[in-house]
């Protein structure tokens, strides 16, 4: 069956589960990535109902994932989405059973160290910034070294989120929650001014938006991303030891996670200032942690007998 047909041919199926998850206000993020994912493995039945697909069918697919290069991440994605997607339909009698519900989820390597840019090289960052628009521009690079927001919160900002005086801003993250970020002095006054330098936007719908692009619309996610892009470059041409790390806008998130740790910050308040819902996802920076563990243990200073120094009066295990 042709890409083209999926839509015409699971219809209905696809009119619940969009239906279900606007009504259960997902984010636009989540709801574009799961009907990308939920497509895809329709076009793997090749024209089966999905009422008659079994478990074998959808552990090909997720496997066909894996084998096309995806990781591991990406897998267990699509296998949350075909869950969700079952249950859904389970749920409106489309279907009686979830073939989704007894498949394991793939191993994610929890060990594997996050990319991220040292202090130094992230301040660096902020000399980098160029252009008509560097004011706006350079406010976008520091909200994500300097406070961890996301694109897609960077998108979502609005001039009303920005506390009084600049002193703390509310980002409205994944799954539609809201955290609340408090600022430096030095990122308030950058925010006062970015918004006194903020240009009109055109369009009603987009008259809240804190960053507008040229043509006078809410700012998009592409172009936040070329920012960062154009930044980093910059940062890579002239620090020649940086070539060969994969850097991107997220990883600026990361660079900041990874500064708070190392500051002293407790894990908990990492988890919240970044808006992870679970703190196993906050764990990959145990990079990190074990750092801030060593560096701990070099202040300890055992008071040892002469004697064991010496090597006399060894103690043994049953003493």
């Amino acid at each position: 069956m042709e890409p083209i047909y999926i839509t015409e041919h699971y219809e209905r199926e696809l009119s619940i589960f969009s239906i279900y998850m606007k009504d259960r206000e997902y984010s636009k993020d989540t709801q574009s990535a799961y009907h990308h994912d939920i497509k895809h493995f329709l076009h793997s039945l090749q024209g089966k109902s999905v009422a008659e697909a079994t478990d074998i069918d959808i552990m090909k697919f997720l496997t066909s994932v894996r084998e096309s290069g995806a990781g591991a991440r990406y897998r267990n994605r699509c296998q949350s989405a075909i869950r969700l997607f079952y249950n859904v339909l389970m749920k409106f009698n489309v279907v009686n059973k979830n073939p989704a519900s007894q498949i394991e989820k793939a191993k994610v390597d929890k060990k594997r160290q996050p990319t991220y840019l040292e202090k130094p090289f992230l301040d660096a960052c902020m000399q980098l910034v160029q252009g008509k628009y560097w004011v706006r521009d350079i406010t976008i690079i520091a909200l994500m070294a300097y406070a961890g927001l996301r694109v897609s919160e960077i998108v979502r900002l609005n001039t009303m989120d920005i506390g009084s005086g600049g002193s703390q801003i509310g980002v409205l993250g994944k799954g539609e929650k809201w955290r609340y970020i408090p600022l430096p002095p030095e990122m308030s006054e950058l925010l006062r001014h970015a918004l006194a330098e903020r240009r009109q936007p055109r369009n009603k719908k987009d008259e809240h938006a804190f960053f507008v692009s040229q043509f006078g619309r809410r700012i998009s996610k592409r172009m936040v991303q070329t920012i960062a892009d154009k930044t980093l470059t910059a940062l890579i041409n002239e620090n020649p030891e940086l070539r060969g790390k994969k850097l991107s806008a997220h990883k600026l998130r990361h660079s900041f996670a990874t500064e708070l740790l190392r500051s002293g910050a407790d894990l908990r308040a990492v988890q919240e200032l970044l808006g992870h819902e679970d703190i196993s996802t906050t764990q990959i920076y145990t990079h990190v942690m074990d750092e801030t563990k060593k560096r701990a243990m070099d202040h300890v200073r055992p008071a040892l007998p002469v004697s064991l120094k010496s090597g006399r009066g060894a103690v043994t295990a049953s003493s």
